[in-house]
């Protein structure tokens, strides 16, 4: 029996995956599961998905229930939070002045959400969405009637405008960029999802911000924009991107920013610690560079693999990035990773007109080469013949040309 103990920080799909794989394939030594929250671990995208519909429950979001932990003989540290590593010395340093000593550490701590800082940012009714809690007082803001004011157009802020409007709730999207997703999709996709969303009744503040949340006894009322309108608000949801929560690593030494620097088999800088999910910024060998993204799939597909590499197996993190999304009627799946959507060329085929049933793909290209590649609504065809075109360099003509199957790119 080993006499190790492994130390796993991060109560999302990363930590606990890979908790749970080092039971699965055998390790026998103690496995330590660190988390600041006061529950197991569970996945996020139900959060603004199914569970925002109401049509999910919050036990669908839970890996396993809470009594799977201690049957596996894992060590599940509930609101727990850590403030520092020693590296040297291989011992974390908790909150409140204690200390937990390991031999090899894996950090899954993801990443929070971005504040805003603008008057009145400290209202009642300002809300992020990152944990469950969070995902229950936006569910019940929504449950309330509304009206609501989303800070931000990215794929968080657009889900949650859908889940409020399949409710009936008044919805504004403030958004700075000139369409939602356009840092992500580029021009021709996101006016795609503008029309969306428009159809649906969001009313989209476009090359906007917001100046100052407006309150009456604590509580929000209202949200000034850029343009000095004021738009009424029973709740503000901000939701203007994440970021990485690495800095007491990074502070320790480890390498990168943002995030936390690994090779292909998610070791870090130091050779008795592994990062996976959000903060891992991955040298990823299909794509030829180092990327880090903050998706399910990175979550789910990494923590396997770094409790893996841990053991000391042979094993290689080469996944792609992948997402996926859900708003109204349209369902989408993206494969890939395009570091700048300006330098690249868009193609699209099938039925992409916003006034119409949308079914389509879309593909961006540099130089040729396919980054990154998705499908609205087309479920026969589904990603994998996709995803084999990304990394690929293809004929831009050809593969707009609908009558060319993939399988002859």
């Amino acid at each position: 029996m080993s006499d190790e103990t492994y130390v796993v920080v991060g109560g999302g799909l990363a930590g606990g995956s890979a908790a749970a794989t080092l039971r699965e394939e055998g390790f026998d030594g103690a496995v330590v599961l660190v988390t600041v929250e006061d529950r197991p671990p569970y996945e996020r995208p139900v959060l603004s998905k199914g569970y925002m519909l109401g049509s999910e429950k919050e036990s669908s979001a839970y890996l396993h229930d809470s009594g799977w932990w201690s049957d596996h003989d894992i060590d599940l540290r509930t609101e727990t939070m850590v403030t520092g590593v020693r590296l040297e010395d291989r011992v974390l340093e908790l909150e409140g002045g204690g200390t937990l000593p390991y031999d090899k550490l894996l950090l899954a701590t993801g990443s929070w959400p971005r504040r805003i800082e603008v008057p009145g940012a400290d209202l009642d009714g300002v809300l992020y969405l990152r944990d469950m809690p969070e995902a229950e007082r936006i569910r019940a803001a929504i449950e309330a009637g509304g009206p609501l004011v989303i800070v931000g157009a990215g794929w968080i802020g657009l889900e949650i405008a859908a889940a409020a409007r399949a409710n009936g709730v008044a919805v504004t999207v403030v958004e700075t960029a000139a369409l939602p997703l356009r840092r992500v999709l580029g021009d021709r996709v996101a006016e795609i999802f503008a029309s969306l969303h428009r159809h649906h009744g969001v009313d989209l503040r476009l090359g906007s911000g917001v100046t100052e949340i407006r309150g009456d006894g604590g509580s929000v009322t209202s949200v000034v924009t850029s343009e000095g309108e004021e738009v009424p608000a029973a709740a503000v949801v901000v939701a203007i991107g994440a970021a990485p929560q690495s800095d007491w690593g990074q502070a320790a030494g480890l390498s990168g920013d943002p995030g936390i620097d690994t090779d292909p088999s998610l070791r870090t800088s130091d050779v008795a610690v592994w990062a996976a999910g959000d903060i891992a910024a991955v040298d990823n060998p299909r794509l030829g560079r180092r990327v880090r993204v903050e998706h399910w799939a990175m979550a789910h597909d990494s923590g396997p693999v770094a409790a893996r590499s841990m053991l000391g197996q042979d094993v290689t993190f080469d996944k792609l990035p992948f997402f996926f999304t859900d708003q109204y009627d349209l369902g989408m799946e993206y494969v890939g990773h395009v570091e700048d959507v300006d330098e690249t060329e868009v193609v699209v085929r099938g039925d992409a007109d916003p006034a119409g049933p949308l079914a389509f793909q879309a593909f961006w290209l540099r130089d040729g080469v396919v980054q990154a590649a998705m499908h609205v609504n087309m479920w026969d065809d589904g990603i994998d013949p996709l995803e084999a075109l990304v990394g690929r360099r293809v004929d831009a003509g050809r593969l707009g040309d609908r009558g060319v199957p993939l399988a002859d790119l």
